[in-house]
């Protein structure tokens, strides 16, 4: 059994596009007619030229090769061009297509991923999902609307879910770290305040913030947030500064956590060794695929950090969490978009759901998902804006800051 072929699908994300303005799939097939599929999460250059990255690295270091080999592989791809180092966007390509592996490797075997992976450990996976504006709410005003919010975590925890994710401290902007503006603080306490006195300690509220603050200014947002009892404060300052983030994490009452722009082993590593963040949050589709991440967990086991997968992109790399967070031991929950995704669920026959706060592995071989080719084609992303995209404007200390939610306005 050999890895002979290679499809690249990039879907665009209908209206109002949570998880992202697009999906990179990728479809490898066996020289025995097997397929696979994978998702690529790494988006740091646009889809055409992901493309040329994600064929370079399957035809350079996988092609010809037994998808069994996922070590090998791994190597060659990080340390190809001398560099035996994080890359995230070679290690974003190479993340899709060993993902793509891992499903070939269960439908040969007809055995679920996550028996491949050491077997059942959690047979209900907890769910969280950030909060979307609810079907009657003003889409515009939802993400500085303490109300709406708060009748949003509420509807969710009214699905079972026991965790909500909120992000009321923007804005994300490309000039790095800033001193967050005394409106925002009071928009963040106003917001988390609302949501608690909706749900209660029915659901752990997590504090979604990427990167946007100094460690100074970090502190201070934490400090004023430490009332409403969040499970996470979520990188509090930008991810290449792990010495801040240690140091935010030694002054804020609230568990730290870090993750999703973060590849491999080599710089999760250097994050636990430095107690910078105790839970973490890798995307699949980003870090090194299933293998390295079982890695990684493994490494936070050894420091009691927990791992909360991440999710903001399509349903593969969905599948893939799912069957790495049934394996862990030290696993905390997983991140999901809703109930599954409006457009998710059919793009893969809604073959994975949550109910009731949780996920339930799925026991079809491989990833266990019915992927919708016909659908997936009948979506081409046709625009030239990034998956996520920072702002160039800075934070606005004058009329306040408000970010929508990832996603554009439909």
């Amino acid at each position: 059994m050999k890895l002979e072929g290679l499809e690249i699908l990039v879907i665009g994300t209908p209206p109002p596009g949570w998880g992202g303005r697009y999906w990179i799939i990728t479809r490898l097939t066996t020289e025995c007619g097997i397929t696979g599929y994978g998702e690529v999460y790494a988006a740091a250059v646009g889809p055409d030229a992901m493309r040329a990255v994600i064929t370079d690295v399957f035809t350079r270091h996988m092609q010809g090769e037994s998808p069994e080999n996922v070590e090998r592989m791994f190597r060659r791809a990080y340390s190809a061009g001398f560099t035996q180092r994080p890359d995230p966007t070679v290690m974003g390509a190479f993340s899709g297509l060993e993902i793509a592996c891992w499903d070939i490797l269960g439908k040969a075997r007809e055995r679920p991923v996550w028996a491949l992976l050491g077997g059942m450990m959690n047979e209900r996976i907890r769910a969280y999902t950030y909060l979307y504006p609810l079907p009657h709410h003003d889409k515009a005003a939802f993400w500085t609307s303490p109300g709406m919010n708060a009748e949003s975590a509420l509807a969710a925890v009214e699905q079972g879910f026991t965790a909500i994710k909120l992000d009321p401290a923007g804005p994300y902007t490309m000039r790095g770290g800033h001193q967050p503006g005394l409106r925002d603080i009071d928009l963040c306490d106003r917001m988390l305040g609302a949501v608690r006195a909706a749900i209660g300690n029915r659901a752990d509220i997590l504090l979604g913030t990427h990167g946007q603050f100094t460690p100074a200014g970090a502190i201070r947002l934490g400090a004023a947030m430490e009332r409403h009892q969040p499970l996470w404060f979520e990188e509090p300052v930008p991810p290449d500064d792990i010495a801040a983030m240690a140091e935010v994490a030694r002054a804020v009452r609230i568990p730290v956590a870090t993750g999703e722009r973060l590849s491999t082993k080599a710089e999760f590593g250097a994050v636990l060794r430095a107690g910078a963040a105790s839970i973490l949050q890798p995307a699949l589709g980003r870090a090194g695929g299933i293998w390295e991440v079982k890695k990684i967990a493994t490494m936070a086991e050894v420091f009691g950090a927990q791992m909360a997968p991440h999710l903001y992109a399509g349903p593969v790399e969905w599948a893939a969490n799912i069957h790495l967070a049934a394996s862990i031991p030290n696993l905390l929950m997983i991140e999901c978009i809703g109930t599954g995704g409006d457009f998710h669920l059919p793009l893969i026959g809604h073959s994975l759901r949550v109910k009731d706060g949780f996920v339930t592995p799925p026991e079809a071989p491989g990833l266990g998902i019915s992927f919708d080719e016909a659908l997936a084609r009948a979506h081409p992303y046709a625009d030239r804006a990034l998956h996520l995209e920072m702002r160039d404007a800075p934070c606005d200390y004058t009329h306040g800051n408000s970010f929508e939610g990832g996603a554009p306005r439909d």
